[in-house]
C-alpha cells in the first residue's frame, strides 16, 4: 500500500503531522475555542435572504475584489478599533490561516525566513513550512511573556523577512504590550526590513485595545483579525488584515482567482449588519472567562492571566495525564503540547460549571500545588 513516505513530497514536509485538535463526541468540548452561542436567529434568516440572493447569480463569478465586504470590515474596525481605516487598507480571504498564508507567499517563501515566539499559533510555523519559508523558533519568559532583549538578537542575528507577535496569544491567552510590538518592529526594520505582522485572532475578548492605529506610518505592519471567534463564525471561514494600501496591492499577487466565494461574502456581509448583538455574546464570554481564571485559582491551580476566549491553566506533573483525567469526566480541553499545562475554551456557564466540577477532582494530579484544605465540621 503507498503511504506519504512512498510519495516525492517536499523534505521540509516528510515526518509531519496535520494541524488538529481532537474532535471528540463528549457532552463538554471546551478545547477549540469556538463561541459556544449558537448565532441568534433574526441573522440566521438574514443569511437565508443573503444567500438567496446571491445565489440567483452564482452562474457567474463573485466579486472578485470583495468591495462591499471589504468596505463594511473597514467600518467595523474604524469603530471598534480605534483607528480610522478604508476600503483601501482591508483585505479579506478564507479564514485568518489563508489571510497568513498569502502574507507568507507574498513576503516569505524559499530562500526566506519568518520567526514566531514560541508557544504561540502553530499554524504559523505549519504555513511557513507549506509555502517553503525558514521557521525560526523566537524566545518567551518563563512567564510567557516575550523576551524582548532575546527576541531584539535573534531578529539581529537571523534577519528573518517576517516577524510574528500573536495578542492575545494562543495557547498562553496573555496580551503583548504595544510597546514591545513597537520594540520588535523597529528591530525589524534595523535587520533588514522586514514585514510584521500582528495576529489578533482573539483582540475582541481582551481586556486592552487593538494594536491597529499601530499601523499608522508603519507600511511593514499588519494587523490580521478572523470571524470565527467573536462573530460566533467559525463554519464560514472568514479572515482579514488591516494595513498599508500597498500591503493589499501585494498580497493580490497571489490570490487565487475569485477566492471567496459569493455565499461566503453574503453570509459575512449578513453577520456584520448584527455587529451589535454578536458584541453582546463576547461580553458574556469575557466575563465567563474572569470567573474561570477565578475559580481556577481559587482552587489551587496556577493560572495564565488571559485575555483571550481560553485560559491556560496548570501546572501538572503529567499534562496528558491530567487531560485524559478530564476527559473521563465528559469534558475535552486542550492538550497543546506546553509541558505542565492545559488550555480550556470559555463556553456557556453550564459547560464552564461542568469543568470546573472536573478540575476540582484532579488537585492530586497537579504538581507543586497543595490540596485546599476542607472545611472542618463544626
Amino acid at each position: 500500500m503507498t503511504r506519504i513516505d512512498d510519495l516525492p513530497v517536499r523534505d521540509e514536509l516528510r515526518g509531519k503531522s496535520p494541524y488538529g485538535a481532537p474532535q471528540l463526541d463528549v457532552p463538554v468540548r471546551l478545547n477549540t475555542n469556538e463561541n459556544p452561542y449558537p448565532l441568534p436567529e433574526p441573522l440566521v434568516e438574514r443569511i437565508a435572504e443573503r444567500v438567496r440572493e446571491a445565489a440567483r447569480d452564482l452562474n457567474r463569478y463573485p466579486d472578485r475584489d470583495a468591495v462591499e465586504l471589504r468596505t463594511r470590515l473597514a467600518e467595523y474596525l474604524t469603530r471598534t478599533g480605534g483607528h480610522r481605516v478604508g476600503l483601501e487598507n482591508v483585505w479579506a480571504a478564507n479564514g485568518s490561516n489563508e489571510v497568513i498564508q498569502q502574507l507568507l507567499q507574498t513576503f516569505g517563501g524559499p530562500g526566506r525566513t519568518a520567526i514566531g515566539f514560541e508557544p504561540s499559533y502553530s499554524m504559523h510555523a505549519l504555513i511557513a513550512r507549506g509555502t517553503g519559508t525558514g521557521w525560526i523558533p523566537g524566545p518567551r519568559n518563563e512567564d510567557f511573556t516575550i523576551d524582548l532583549a532575546a527576541a531584539r538578537r535573534a531578529i539581529a542575528e537571523h534577519r528573518p523577512d517576517v516577524v510574528f507577535v500573536t495578542t492575545p496569544n494562543n495557547p498562553t491567552g496573555n496580551a503583548v504590550p504595544p510597546e514591545t510590538v513597537l520594540a520588535l518592529y523597529e528591530a525589524a526594520q534595523a535587520a533588514k526590513p522586514s514585514m510584521v505582522i500582528v495576529d489578533e485572532a482573539y483582540v475582541e475578548f481582551s481586556h486592552g485595545d487593538s494594536l491597529l492605529p499601530l499601523i499608522e506610518g508603519r507600511p511593514h505592519l499588519v494587523v490580521s483579525r478572523t470571524m470565527s471567534k467573536a462573530f460566533g463564525a467559525a463554519g464560514l471561514r472568514l479572515g482579514y488584515l488591516a494595513a498599508h494600501p500597498a500591503v493589499v496591492d501585494a498580497v493580490q499577487l497571489v490570490r487565487l482567482p475569485y477566492h471567496l466565494s459569493a455565499v461566503t461574502q453574503a453570509t459575512a456581509l449578513a453577520a456584520l449588519e448584527h455587529t451589535d448583538t454578536l458584541l453582546k455574546y463576547v461580553e458574556q464570554l469575557k466575563s465567563e472567562r474572569d470567573r474561570l481564571v477565578a475559580e481556577l485559582r481559587a482552587t489551587g491551580y496556577e493560572v495564565i492571566e488571559s485575555d483571550a476566549n481560553f485560559v491556560q491553566f496548570g501546572r501538572f506533573a503529567d499534562a496528558h495525564e491530567a487531560w485524559r483525567k478530564i476527559l473521563d469526566r465528559g469534558v475535552l480541553v486542550r492538550d497543546n503540547g506546553v509541558p505542565g499545562w492545559l488550555r480550556v475554551s470559555t463556553g456557556t456557564p453550564q459547560e464552564n460549571d461542568a469543568f470546573l466540577d472536573a478540575v476540582r477532582e484532579l488537585e492530586c494530579f497537579v504538581g507543586d500545588i497543595p490540596t485546599p484544605p476542607k472545611e472542618q465540621s463544626a
